[in-house]
């Protein structure tokens, strides 16, 4: 079938939806970049990722995707055969740790489940081996988009202070920031990596790094080759608004009205209303009999919720037919999840009744795939909702 009537309910872990006023404000007319307007724009988006990472520092825009923003954390700050701390929470983390094994870092990588978070207790056991302090950077997924699992970056940086353990803590919030409470400053975290596309709401294509005082000493003295992605050649932009080369002046201008949407709703607000959310989509998935990926409550993420389908079900072929049929795109599972699980985003431009007619689609979807699910997912859900308001997340 070609064409399918209604909207299409976009509901993977980001990209997510557009809002209509991001939307227009993408097809703005394109500017010269060189001029003030363009100059006002730039300082404006500056201003507000700040606000929204509640970080004093000024953050650096890169027109790329995550993995850009990743690499510039790691060829700023880094040299050849420097050692990091990393952790296998999921695919992402995983992903980050082949990029810096690929720039010829030494890469201790604590193994995890797949279904936990960073343990606090083995961070604490791995930086007291490190007497000498060979390991430069301590880098942290805050929430891992393959698994749906938050894991407690506060707890990290407690460690490393009361161990007096001067590595830089590196942390990507790209599926967190604006959707979860991510506090840099108050966590004393080094360099933020983060994307336009999740929770800030605007289409791929911006990439963006929050760097500490620390971490700009650290990039004197960086060894690893870069040119792109050299903060050096961005660090005036937040204060002139003129990039070093061609800025993606539309998205931009998206970005701009996106911030301006999440801080008119205001931070306690967006995190409320992510919780209850998520909170409504796991009350449906206890109500379906199914079983959640993560498996520690305190680590359950308020940006995607993971679900394991019943042995001999395959989830890459159910998402296909939840495309197919009914116009609801979930996200599939990644890495050592292919086939095991699917992801069902719940972050960004998002209200009670998308979420329901979601749910209400997968549900569907579950019966006409022929998977065991009870029917209680969906009326769960409805009563949770039901029952609570978003001021009392």
């Amino acid at each position: 079938m070609d064409y399918h009537s209604g909207w299409h309910l976009l509901q993977i872990p980001g990209p997510t939806n557009v809002p209509a006023r991001v939307l227009a404000a993408l097809a703005e007319p394109t500017i010269d970049h060189r001029g003030k307007t363009f100059a006002d724009l730039a300082q404006e988006v500056h201003a507000g990722i700040s606000q929204v990472a509640q970080a004093s520092g000024t953050p650096i825009l890169f027109p790329s995707s995550g993995t850009g923003a990743w690499e510039a954390a790691l060829v700023n700050t880094l040299s050849p055969g420097d050692r990091v701390l990393m952790f296998e929470t999921g695919h992402f983390a995983t992903l980050w740790r082949d990029m810096a094994l690929q720039w010829g870092l030494q890469v201790e990588f604590l193994s995890g489940d797949w279904r936990h978070g960073i343990d606090p207790a083995a961070v604490e056991a791995a930086l007291r081996r490190d007497s000498d302090h060979r390991i430069r950077a301590v880098m942290a997924v805050h929430n891992e988009t393959s698994t749906g699992i938050c894991s407690p970056i506060p707890a990290v940086r407690r460690i490393m202070n009361q161990l007096a353990h001067p590595a830089l803590l590196m942390v990507d919030t790209i599926s967190s920031l604006g959707s979860i409470d991510y506090r840099h400053d108050e966590w004393e975290v080094d360099v933020m990596v983060g994307c336009s596309q999740k929770g800030l709401m605007v289409p791929p294509g911006i990439g963006i790094n929050i760097v500490s005082e620390k971490a700009w000493r650290y990039a004197e003295s960086s060894r690893l080759p870069k040119s792109y992605w050299n903060w050096q050649a961005m660090k005036t932009v937040g204060r002139s608004g003129f990039f070093p080369y061609t800025p993606p002046t539309n998205l931009l201008y998206g970005l701009r009205e996106a911030l301006r949407l999440i801080l008119a709703e205001g931070l306690p607000h967006v995190f409320a209303r992510h919780a209850r959310l998520a909170e409504a989509t796991r009350q449906a998935v206890s109500g379906w009999g199914l079983e959640l990926l993560c498996a520690n409550p305190k680590e359950y993420s308020n940006s995607l919720t993971a679900v394991i389908l019943p042995p001999g079900y395959d989830t890459t072929a159910f998402c296909q037919m939840t495309a197919e049929a009914f116009n609801l795109s979930l996200g599939q599972g990644l890495g050592r999840l292919r086939g095991r699980v699917f992801r069902i985003g719940h972050l960004g431009d998002l209200n009670e009744l998308m979420l329901l007619g979601a749910l209400g689609g997968l549900e569907t979807a579950l019966k006409r795939a022929g998977i065991p699910c009870q029917p209680q997912g969906l009326p769960a859900a409805i009563g949770y909702l039901g029952r609570t308001s978003p001021s009392a997340s």
